[in-house]
C-alpha cells in the first residue's frame, strides 16, 4: 500500500487550477502530491524494494562547507538501498557534492546556496544585511559560495517544502552528461511509489539574480530600483537589480521530477524557476519532468537556453514574464493528454507602464497539446496565451493543438502584446484563433499571417515517435533563428528534433506515458541504477 502525503484524488474535470499570471509564481496547487485519474498506459512494474542492484555507501563523504552532512541512515527502494546524506540549511563555502555509488543527498526543507547578496554587491561603507534563512549578519561582501553537484549525483526533497534556493551573489554548477545526468526529484520517487501521474512532491530550484524585474515588491522600475519577492517563500528570498548580464551559475544535463509543492497560500514552485537571472548564466539540457505547475517558470532578467524538454507539466509548459527577455531554442512542450494548462503563457506584468516588456523568443521547437483540460478551458482557453504588453516571436516551429484554438491574445495597456511567427506550422481546431481584451480574433489571425513567411494554419503533422520530424515537417522551409537573436544557432529544419538522427533527447532524459526518449533513458518513476 503506498503511502502519500497530502494525497488529493482528483478527476480531471475536477481539477481548476488558476493559469499563472504575472503576479502569481504558479497556479493554486493542493499542497502535495496530486494523482489524476485520467486514463494512462500502465506503469512498466518495477522490482520490490530491496531487490535492486544498488548498496547503500559506507557513509556521508567530507565537504568544504563546516556543517558538513548529516548522515541519515539508509533508505530502500525499488533499484536497491542507498545512504541519505542531508544538506545542511545553509551552504556557506564553496561546496561540492560528489557522485557516490549508493549515495542520496537530501534537502529537508529550504536549502540555501550562499547568502542573500543584495539588489547589487554591497560595500563596507554601505552593508546589506541578508533576510535569507540563517544568515542574517551584515554583509560587506557578496558570500560567492558555488555549489558544485557531480555528474550523476541524485538530490531529492525529504518534505513538500524542501527547494534549492541559489541566492544572489551566489552561483550553481550542475553539470552532467549524456550518460550521467544530474537528478532532482522526491523522496516518492526513491521509495518506488511513484506512478505516471505522480507530480507536485517537493519545490524545486529557484536561482535568483540581479537582472532587471518589474512588478516590484520595493522600489520602482521607474528609479531603477525594482525588487521581487519569490512568492509563497515563508522566509524572504528576493532577486532583481539592474544586471542582466548576471551570472547564477551553470545547469547542464539535468532533470527535475514532481515538483510543485505549494510554498505558501496558492503560491508553487515549479521544476525550473529563474528570477533576474543573466546571461552570464549557463543553462542547457535540462528536463521538467510531472511538475504540478510549470514546466520553468522565468521572472524577469534575460534567459538563454537550449535544449529544454518540459514533459507532463501540469499548468504551463513554458511561462515567461515580469520583464524577462528570454531565448529558447531545441525546445519540447509535451503535457500529459488531457492535462496541464498552456504550452506558452507569456505575460509581461500586472503593471502596464513598467518596462521592459517581456520579449520572448523560440526557435526550433516542437510543442504538442494532444487534449485539452479543464485548467486550459477555465483559464487559458486556447493552446498558448500572449498578453500584457508582451512580445514574442515563433521561429521554426511545429505547434499541434487538434482539440483546441491554437493561440490566443488578450489586449490591454496603451501598447498590447505583439506576436510574430516565422516557418511555424499548426494544427487546430477549427475557431485556430482567439482574441479578447483589445485584439480580435481576425488581428491574431493576421499576426500569424498563414501563407506568408512559411507559416502554415492548416498543417498535417507526420511525426514520428511523437516529435521526431517526418516527410511533412521537412519539407517546411526554415527561417534562420540568428535574424532573431545572436544567441540562437544557424538551422535548416523546423522543429526540436530534425530527423530520426538527430537524438540529442536522449540519455540524459528519463521516459514516461508522456514521451519515450528511448533505450538509453531510464524511466522516470525509477532512480538510475550506475
Amino acid at each position: 500500500m503506498k503511502i502519500l502525503h497530502s494525497t488529493l484524488l482528483l478527476g480531471a474535470s475536477a481539477l481548476a487550477l488558476a493559469g499563472c499570471g504575472p503576479s502569481d509564481i504558479a497556479s493554486p496547487g493542493t499542497g502535495g502530491d496530486v494523482i489524476i485519474n485520467n486514463p494512462t498506459p500502465t506503469p512498466t512494474p518495477t522490482p520490490t524494494p530491496g531487490t535492486g542492484t544498488v548498496t547503500a555507501a559506507a557513509g556521508c563523504p567530507t565537504i568544504a562547507d563546516s556543517q558538513g552532512l548529516t548522515d541519515g541512515g539508509t533508505v530502500s527502494g525499488p533499484t536497491g538501498s542507498y545512504r541519505i546524506c542531508r544538506l545542511p540549511s545553509v551552504i556557506r563555502t564553496s561546496t561540492t557534492l560528489p557522485k557516490i555509488a549508493g549515495l542520496l543527498y537530501e534537502m529537508n526543507g529550504r536549502v540555501n546556496v550562499g547568502c542573500d547578496g543584495g539588489f547589487r554587491a554591497p560595500t563596507a561603507a554601505a552593508p546589506y544585511t541578508s533576510t535569507t534563512v540563517g544568515c542574517t549578519t551584515a554583509l560587506t561582501a557578496d558570500t560567492n559560495v558555488t555549489l558544485t553537484i557531480a555528474a550523476g549525483a541524485i538530490l531529492y526533497g525529504a518534505t513538500g517544502q524542501s527547494w534549492l534556493a541559489v541566492n544572489r551573489g551566489n552561483k550553481i554548477s550542475a553539470i552532467g552528461t549524456a550518460t550521467q545526468p544530474i537528478i532532482f526529484t522526491s523522496r516518492d520517487n526513491v521509495l518506488g511509489l511513484n506512478t505516471d501521474s505522480s507530480q507536485g512532491q517537493w519545490g524545486g530550484v529557484v536561482l535568483m539574480g540581479r537582472g532587471i524585474v518589474t512588478d516590484c515588491t520595493v522600489g520602482t522600475t521607474a528609479a531603477g530600483t525594482c525588487e521581487r519577492d519569490t512568492e509563497g517563500s515563508a522566509d524572504l528570498a528576493r532577486f532583481g537589480g539592474a544586471d542582466n548580464a548576471y551570472n547564477a551559475g551553470t545547469m547542464s544535463y539535468v532533470q527535475i521530477r514532481y515538483s510543485g509543492f505549494v510554498l505558501g497560500a496558492d503560491k508553487e514552485l515549479q521544476a525550473l524557476t529563474t528570477e533576474g537571472i543573466g546571461t552570464g548564466t549557463t543553462l542547457d539540457h535540462i528536463q521538467a519532468h510531472n511538475s504540478s505547475d510549470d514546466g520553468s517558470e522565468h521572472f524577469g532578467g534575460a534567459v538563454n537556453m537550449k535544449y529544454y524538454i518540459a514533459t507532463g507539466a501540469d499548468d504551463d509548459s513554458l511561462d515567461v514574464d515580469t520583464g524577462a527577455q528570454a531565448n529558447f531554442q531545441y525546445v519540447m512542450l509535451l503535457p500529459r493528454s488531457g492535462r496541464g494548462d498552456a504550452l506558452f503563457e507569456i505575460d509581461s506584468n500586472g503593471n502596464e507602464s513598467d518596462a521592459p516588456r517581456t520579449t520572448l523568443r523560440v526557435a526550433n521547437f516542437t510543442a504538442i497539446q494532444p487534449a485539452t483540460s479543464a485548467d486550459n478551458e477555465a483559464a487559458d482557453q486556447a493552446a498558448g496565451l500572449f498578453r500584457g504588453n508582451s512580445d514574442t516571436t515563433l521561429i521554426n516551429g511545429v505547434y499541434l493543438a487538434p482539440s483546441n484554438e491554437c493561440i490566443r491574445m488578450n489586449g490591454s495597456g496603451a501598447t498590447p502584446a505583439t506576436f510574430a511567427a516565422r516557418s511555424v506550422v499548426l494544427q487546430c481546431n477549427a475557431t485556430k484563433y482567439l482574441g479578447t481584451g483589445t485584439i480580435t480574433a481576425a488581428q491574431v489571425q493576421t499576426f500569424f499571417g498563414t501563407g506568408t513567411n512559411n507559416n502554415n494554419d492548416a498543417f498535417t503533422p507526420s511525426l514520428t515517435s511523437i516529435f521526431v520530424n517526418g516527410a511533412n515537417e521537412t519539407a517546411v522551409t526554415a527561417t534562420d533563428p540568428k535574424s532573431a537573436a545572436a544567441f540562437f544557432d544557424t538551422t535548416s529544419w523546423i522543429g526540436a528534433v530534425r530527423n530520426a538522427a538527430d537524438t540529442w533527447y536522449a540519455g540524459w532524459t528519463c521516459n514516461s506515458a508522456t514521451a519515450n526518449f528511448g533505450t538509453s533513458s531510464t524511466a522516470c518513476t525509477s532512480l538510475p541504477t550506475t
